[in-house]
């Protein structure tokens, strides 16, 4: 899979695939960029359907699901979005007579929800949302394969997540030379999950699991595309009154600038010294936020990528992602952190289910 911006790179695209796959035929698809992506798990039996999560993904439309941070519930989608993701799941499952799992990918922009994905069996997100919701899907979708009828195993709502459940990719991007952009096809190597009250706490949790351990305070560096800038401001205000200091490159500098967020100017590679990757070396930088849109720019800023791969420095290629560990950072700084084990929260045996099913 890929994502091609011009003639060039779709005739490029297509040389390697006749190379690699001459008998086959290519799929192409319009791409939505900057839309949200919602991933749901379902169970049928034949007759009823029950949907077991609604998960809605951190990063933007068009970074494979296996990649992208995901949240149960959904943190930012609107009711009716979120209600009319069930409706159609519904019917899906219903339609093509699933009994087990059923696992359905949606894309919502503007209001619109487009299906990008049915798929008629069990998802990577189900040990996810059995352990958020301490429910044994797997178990359960076992038991309707050999018969059995939702009702009888008394599954008969969707479950109900006590709190905020986050998962994160985990990447081996220290091991590898490549570019730290996610797209279409998947590259993590695990997942972890966090778990809290609240969303920035459960993300900070998520992300520390994974690695990557987010300041609390320091020097943010900014630079993103135009379309970003509008929802850059109030992301860098919210940085301004955690005190902390802003590096922008020109354009996003003078965006900032014009709206009263304080930012100093930083050189990308190319334009002086000292840059954005020296800045990193030198150990000034502890957050990098860098969103890449179009082709050109998706090669431009690599340099500096790689830097905070290597220097492990904190990054963001989304705005949504920004806001997220934004919201980690306030949490990390005016909550205690608190570890508890899946038996603990649900005050279960030791699977975590919070009730037993029937055998």
């Amino acid at each position: 899979m890929e994502i091609v911006y011009d003639e060039a790179s779709l005739l490029n695209y297509f040389e390697r695939a006749v190379r690699a796959s001459p008998d086959h035929p290519v799929l192409i698809d319009r791409f939505l960029e900057d839309a949200f992506e919602a991933d749901v798990d379902a169970l049928g039996d034949g007759e009823r359907v029950v949907i077991a999560g609604v998960m809605q993904h951190i990063e933007d439309a068009g970074v494979h699901s296996g990649d992208s941070a995901c949240v149960l519930p959904p943190y930012l989608l609107k009711d009716a979005e979120v209600e009319e993701i069930r409706r159609l799941t519904r019917r899906f499952a219903e339609k093509l007579g699933v009994v087990g799992l059923i696992n359905v990918q949606y894309a919502i922009k503007d209001g619109t929800v487009y299906v990008l994905e049915v798929n008629p069996r069990a998802s990577r997100t189900v040990p996810f949302i059995s352990k958020a919701t301490g429910v044994p899907l797997a178990r359960i979708a076992a038991r309707l394969m050999g018969g059995r009828k939702l009702d009888e195993l008394q599954i008969r709502d969707e479950p109900v997540v006590p709190g905020v459940a986050v998962k994160e990719a985990v990447f081996p991007f220290n091991k590898f030379d490549v570019d730290v952009i996610l797209g279409p096809e998947m590259r993590s190597t695990g997942e972890v999950m966090g778990f809290d009250e609240s969303f920035g706490m459960a993300f900070a949790k998520a992300q520390i699991s994974a690695g990557s351990d987010l300041p609390t305070a320091g020097t943010v560096v900014v630079t993103v595309n135009d379309a970003d800038k509008a929802t850059v401001t109030p992301i860098m205000r919210r940085f301004d009154d955690l005190g902390f200091r802003i590096l922008a490159t020109e354009g996003t500098w003078r965006y900032l600038r014009a709206r009263g967020v304080p930012a100093e100017r930083v050189f990308k590679v190319g334009e002086g010294r000292p840059n954005i990757v020296d800045r990193i070396i030198s150990g000034e930088v502890d957050l990098l936020i860098n969103t890449p849109l179009g082709k050109k720019s998706q090669f431009d800023d690599y340099a500096m990528r790689r830097a905070a791969i290597a220097y492990k420095v904190p990054y963001c290629t989304t705005m949504s992602a920004a806001s997220a560990a934004c919201d980690a950072m306030i949490a990390l700084r005016s909550r205690r952190r608190e570890v508890r084990s899946l038996q603990e929260r649900f005050g279960a045996d030791v699977e975590g289910r919070r009730t037993p099913i029937p055998a």
